[in-house]
């Protein structure tokens, strides 16, 4: 039977006809995909500072999976070696990729790995990417990542034809896709969609059957508000959010608002949600603007949860509400005040690839 939504295509060759679906990111990985940061314009006058805090997270990554690097050229893989290596990460236990990039945001502009249901195999969703809304052109190369990692592998890649972005998508790899209506109904990412539309494309294109939406993200925010910040599945039944416990600070409303739909959903089984409230950071501002600071931003990797923290009284309890929420994994927090000045941490800048 055909899925048809009015003025969509027909899905009936979209990977969820086929039998594929996005696992949740704490299913077992095959390895995590990073591009490392070269744009010197994302990290204005700061870039220099990140390296060693990124190379400390390449370190944990490779504790308990590959970690596949796209770099542009044997120079940057000498570069980036030299870092690695003075982190004293795992060597055997990273892999480099002659794919160049525009930016390092490997979240949004990395392949969507898929798994199938019954067989043994995997397949990538290129969704078509635009820098969030074409604010910071050129992303030409960033827009192709996906497909050449399909090609390396011999891999099927599914083209829906519309702009989507990782940090823009939350699962619980049962059948539950999270996103909010800022970014994804932001008419600038695709004007001739609308709500129902969009739905149509995450559930076909990522075997969902169900899609859940808060309205709000965190102010600072330049993809006009990723789930990612927000909102996280920790298990298929349980999210963790970040609340603002100072009423004067501009995401208090915000929050509270978010927290008040989280509370009101249901599951497709019927379930509510367990939600789980992390505190946000203090506010930090750098150069008159502020950053997009929130714990939320943490990766889940095999055996650890890789955390941003920010020099702030705030990043102890963040960690044991995390760990709380993760009792079979290490919680360890990176500092990420360097690397918030790009806009950005460790969710944002990776992407896991499910094991099979």
């Amino acid at each position: 039977m055909s899925l048809h939504t009015p003025g969509l295509p027909d899905f009936d060759t979209a990977p969820k006809s086929l039998g594929y679906y996005f696992p949740a990111e704490f299913a077992k990985h095959e390895a995590t995909w990073l591009s490392w940061p070269h744009k010197e314009a994302s990290w204005p006058g700061k870039i220099h500072t990140i390296f060693p805090y990124y190379a400390q997270f390449i370190k944990v990554l490779a504790k308990s999976e590959p970690v596949r690097i796209n770099v542009a050229n044997e120079a940057m893989k000498v570069f980036a070696l030299q870092h690695i290596e003075a982190a004293g990460a795992d060597l055997s236990n990273i892999e480099f990729f002659m794919h160049p990039t525009n930016d390092a945001w490997c979240r949004d502009h990395g392949p969507a790995f898929l798994l199938h249901k019954t067989e043994k195999k995997k397949a990538i969703v290129d969704w078509n990417y635009n820098a969030w809304g074409g604010k910071y052109p050129p992303y030409d190369l960033d827009d192709v990542i996906p497909t050449l990692i399909g090609k390396h592998y011999g891999l099927q890649v599914f083209y829906p034809g519309i702009i989507m972005e990782g940090g823009s998508v939350e699962f619980n790899g049962e059948g539950t896709v999270m996103t909010s209506t800022a970014c994804l109904l932001n008419p600038n990412r695709n004007p001739h969609l609308n709500q129902e539309q969009i739905e149509a494309y995450l559930c076909n294109y990522y075997g969902t059957d169900q899609v859940l939406w808060v309205d709000e993200g965190i102010v600072g925010d330049d993809t006009d508000g990723h789930i990612d910040d927000t909102v996280r599945f920790t298990n298929a039944d349980t999210v963790i959010t970040v609340v603002e416990e100072n009423k004067q600070d501009d995401n208090y409303a915000l929050l509270q608002h978010n927290l008040a739909q989280l509370k009101k959903m249901r599951l497709s089984n019927g379930k509510q949600l367990n939600i789980a409230e992390l505190p946000m950071p203090d506010e930090l501002v750098y150069e008159d603007q502020r950053l997009p600071c929130s714990y939320a931003n943490f990766y889940i990797a095999n055996t650890s949860v890789i955390v941003p923290t920010f020099r702030c009284a705030k990043d102890d309890k963040a960690l044991q509400v995390i760990q709380s929420c993760f009792p079979g994994r290490e919680v360890i927090g990176i500092d990420s005040t360097e690397i918030i000045w790009g806009l950005g941490s460790f969710h944002c800048l990776s992407q896991q690839e499910p094991a099979l």
